[in-house]
């Protein structure tokens, strides 16, 4: 195996990170009575389940490629649950405009790039496209959700959602570093690098963790104000 025993670590802790925050986001529907909320927490589940093709990817040694493809695969419809779970929720404090959702998309190509035609194309690294245009027409929509009602998430897990970009940056960079200047074949090949990339990615579903639990206690809190009052 590629991955030194504290990139397991990083790893490991990403993928239960991510687990919890979609079961705490679970649990404040729950204890707030809003399906809405609840259906957001089980969208994060394909992203998880995507998590541990990485996972058995990184056991086999990297030797097994159609785990990494399986996961980009599932990271589509991962990013397609979390917007719509997005979308719903914003039915319930607003009708959604088409001008809206225009938007979103625009910024999200310009963000993203447009994704590259099928024909002569790799499959994978269009999938891959495509769902990252997804994902970040979720996160635009995220924001505005967020404007409209701030009791639904907290601003810590939005964030987080948001700071998979920065994940995503640093890991393309990392991925130069590791193999134009370094030397290396892939970035698993370097412990160093590696470990400093997925790291963010940890500090990411740690904030979207903390966050939703953040709500269930201020929620709590308020709930038996309520009641004491």
């Amino acid at each position: 195996m590629l991955l030194s025993f504290p990139n397991w670590i990083i790893h490991i802790s990403s993928a239960l990170e991510w687990g919890i925050a979609a079961a705490l986001l679970f649990r404040y529907g729950q204890i707030r009575g809003r399906r809405d909320i609840r259906l957001f927490g089980l969208a994060m589940l394909p992203h998880w389940c995507g998590s541990f093709f990485v996972l058995g990817y990184h056991i086999s040694g990297d030797t097994i490629p159609v785990l990494l493809d399986m996961s980009e695969l599932i990271n589509v419809f991962g990013s397609t649950a979390l917007l719509l779970a997005t979308l719903n929720l914003l039915k319930s404090t607003r009708k959604v405009t088409a001008e809206a959702g225009y938007t979103a998309a625009i910024a999200a190509i310009m963000i993203a790039g447009k994704p590259q035609s099928w024909l002569g194309a790799d499959i994978f690294d269009t999938i891959l496209q495509i769902s990252s245009v997804i994902y970040i027409t979720f996160l635009v929509l995220l924001l505005v959700l967020h404007r409209r009602d701030s009791t639904i998430f907290s601003g810590l897990t939005v964030a987080g959602f948001w700071f998979v970009l920065v994940f995503i940056s640093v890991t393309i960079f990392c991925m130069y570093l590791a193999t134009q200047v370094r030397g290396y074949p892939t970035l698993s090949h370097d412990n160093l690098l590696h470990g400093v990339a997925e790291s963010l990615l940890s500090v990411s579903n740690l904030m979207i963790a903390l966050g939703a639990h953040h709500k269930i206690r201020e929620y709590e809190r308020n709930h038996l104000t309520g009641i004491g009052g």
